[in-house]
Order: C-alpha cells, then structure tokens, then sequence
C-alpha cells in the first residue's frame, strides 16, 4: 500500500471537486449494490503488472528456471536466462508467453506460468481513497473488489467524515471521460447498509468529504 502525501491527495480532491461543481452537493448518480463480496485476493485475468509487484515464474520441470522476483522500478525483470525483460503493463499471460518465446532457444516447448504474488499495479489499476478516511491510500485492485474491501484496507471514515456525501469518480476506459457517482460510506459502515456496499473497478477515485458541522 502506498500513502498518498495531503498535498497529492487535496489535489485530486479538488480536481473531482471541480467536475461536479460543489464537492458537498449528490450527483444522482447511483451504482447498482455488488451481488456479493469477493473472497478471493487473487488478480483478475485482465490485471496489468506493475512496478514493486512480486511474481512467481514457473517453468514446468525445469525448477532452475523457476524464480520468485520482484518487478524493477524500471518496469523490467531478469530471470535465469532471461535479461531486462519488460513485465510493466502486460498481463500474467503475456509476460508468460515473452518468457516462454525467449525460452524456446534454450528448451524444447517450455510451459511458463506467471502469477502475481503481492500486487501493487500501475497506476490506472489502482483504487485511490482520499479525504476524510484514517489512511488515504493508493490499493492495489483486486478481482470481484467492493467498496467495504476497500475500506476496510484504509481503516474507515475518520471523526470528521461525512460519509454519506462520498463520491465515487471512474473513468471510461474507451473514451476518457469521467463520471461520478454517489456513495454511501457511512451507511454501510455504522448501520450496515449492505445495499450501499458496490463493486469497485481499476482506477476508480474514493473522495470522501468533512462534514460542515
């Protein structure tokens, strides 16, 4: 988990702020309550490796090519046989298929698995929480995550949250634009309102406001 600095994170407060004009005002927007919590910390199929993140290469019967190892800050890993080799953005399956093909010069038809062990993702695979939470943080996303996972991993609202008047900012993928949509933090958190608990995606922003009073 990497904390974001107040300055960092009063940024991007006021940056969502601006797409909504009053940050104390509710958009309308409401996300359809998660079907479930996911129980799995396992990465989705889609995940992009990032930076820091730890894997485990396994090379079926060849144990000497087989490794854990840490991806470098410049986005690359060497592994046995294997020099400076890019692993930032690419899935588990495409960084098994490079090593695989670079493999092949060494070995007859290797089979190459590659998990991801302690994820910290790039940047637009993370879950942003900032404002009035105990730890304002950057989460790794993990597949089927919820809002209460999320919590939870920053410890809550703090005293002087106001939970309720929360939003929630993501952005469209295909066509960069942004949204936001209304959270009830509080609600699920001290009354256990399980229909305000929704399913997270990769690079949604959690901004939670200070009450007035």
């Amino acid at each position: 988990m990497r904390l974001l600095n107040s300055r960092s994170a009063l940024a991007v407060v006021l940056a969502a702020a601006a797409l909504g004009g009053c940050a104390t005002g509710r958009t309308g927007n409401v996300l359809p309550p998660a079907s479930f919590v996911g129980g799995s910390d396992a990465v989705g199929e889609n995940y992009l490796i990032g930076a820091s993140d730890e894997l485990s290469i396994y090379v079926w019967r060849n144990p000497e090519l087989s490794t854990r190892i840490a991806v470098r800050p410049d986005g690359r890993i060497t592994t046995p046989l294997i020099s400076d080799m890019v692993a930032v953005g690419k899935t588990p399956a495409q960084l098994a298929d490079d090593i695989r093909q670079v493999l092949n010069r060494y070995i007859q038809d290797p089979i190459v698995s590659v998990m991801v062990e302690r994820p910290n993702g790039t940047f637009s695979q993370q879950i942003r929480i900032v404002g009035a939470t105990a730890r304002p943080a950057a989460l790794p996303y993990r597949a089927n995550m919820t809002l209460l996972d999320a919590m939870i991993a920053v410890g809550g609202l703090n005293e002087f949250a106001a939970g309720d008047r929360a939003r929630l900012v993501r952005t469209d993928r295909e066509t960069g634009n942004q949204r936001q949509y209304d959270l009830r933090i509080a609600s699920l958190l001290r009354r256990g309102d399980v229909s305000a608990n929704v399913r997270l995606e990769p690079g949604d922003v959690i901004i939670i406001p200070e009450s007035m009073f």
